[in-house]
């Protein structure tokens, strides 16, 4: 029997926010997924944790229509919209060489400081891929997932965690922040 030829759909589907925060103490990093849109800083050991930005986004497992079969996304916290900010940045090289053909790149975003160290597997990136292009027609454009360690300074990234609230909105916001 054949191998399924997988065709994806959104599951298990969470709206909340990206949530990152940093230690005052250490001066780490770390990332977590919350439904809630308020938060009190709080200690760990010698470490004093404070939100430093937050942003809307969704999590989501993908499961087929025709087998069944459900892929867990517990280790993707959100799906980044690349705008360009850094033109020195490899995300944004990607962007552009794959503009040339028609791709558009969405970068998935992980846990920090977990996912630096553990990527989301390629192969995970492909069935996203795959779940985005099933639901268009390629002939006009594709999409790209690629993963967000390509991003040397996150710091200063000024991309956009994808959501349910304003996609559709015709007005551009009036300036990009950076995420934190």
């Amino acid at each position: 029997m054949p191998e399924c030829q997988h065709r994806w759909k959104m599951t298990n589907i969470q709206f909340g926010f990206t949530v990152f925060e940093k230690c005052s103490h250490c001066q780490t990093v770390r990332t977590y997924f919350s439904t809630q849109d308020t938060w009190d800083e709080y200690r760990e050991g010698p470490c004093l944790w404070r939100i430093v930005e937050n942003a809307q986004t969704f999590k989501f497992d993908l499961q087929c229509t025709s087998c069944n079969h459900v892929e867990s996304f517990a280790d993707l916290l959100g799906l980044l919209y690349c705008t360009g900010c850094l033109p020195d940045c490899q995300i944004e090289m990607i962007r552009k060489e794959c503009a040339a053909k028609k791709t558009w790149i969405l970068v998935a975003f992980g846990f920090l400081p977990e996912a630096k160290s553990q990527p989301i597997p390629e192969r995970k990136l492909q069935m996203l891929t795959d779940h985005f292009n099933q639901r268009r027609d390629t002939s006009r454009s594709t999409i790209k997932i690629v993963w967000f360690d390509q991003i040397k300074n996150l710091s200063l990234c000024r991309g956009e965690f994808i959501h349910d609230v304003g996609m559709l909105s015709l007005e551009a916001p009036e300036e990009r922040k950076p995420l934190f």
